[in-house]
């Protein structure tokens, strides 16, 4: 007779709300995702284009990121063709939205990379730091200003 399992963390009801991190990969989720809405970020392509601009990714996994990011709103399909169907796909405002957060990612990556340089400030050369910013009181808010259990 085998003994009784413990429960895994996967099957243990979680009665705590996503942390903003979790929402944010819930809706996003994976690297052919984030580099879907990089490649659209200049406007919309075909799925054609986006194998392209997109390398080494296979089209059963092109279809079903671009079908997940458009039932998360993230990215609009439009039809151009009815036979057979032909789409083409652009980025929503939620979508748009998400280049800052791309942006912050790939400075982030392209410090820790080899051969890769980090965004710069075009009058100076100086390589560019992220900060919050209040847009209500038009200020820069430090690290102890912010509460850090809403940051992750």
């Amino acid at each position: 007779m085998q003994a009784p399992t413990s429960p895994t963390m996967e099957s243990m009801p979680d009665s705590r709300p996503p942390s903003p991190l979790e929402a944010a990969l819930d809706r996003v989720g994976d690297r052919w995702s984030l580099l879907l809405v990089e490649a659209l970020l200049d406007g919309s392509r075909r799925f054609g284009e986006l194998q392209t601009a997109v390398p080494g990714i296979a089209p059963n996994i092109l279809t079903d990121r671009l079908r997940r990011l458009d039932r998360e709103g993230i990215v609009h399909a439009r039809p151009y063709q009815e036979r057979p169907p032909r789409m083409e796909y652009a980025l929503t405002a939620d979508g748009r939205d998400l280049a800052s957060a791309l942006r912050l990612l790939a400075d982030w990556g392209s410090r820790r990379a080899e051969h890769t340089e980090p965004l710069r400030h075009v009058l100076c050369g100086t390589p560019l730091e992220a900060r919050w910013f209040c847009p209500t009181c038009g200020l820069p808010v430090s690290e102890a200003e912010a509460p850090a259990e809403r940051v992750l």
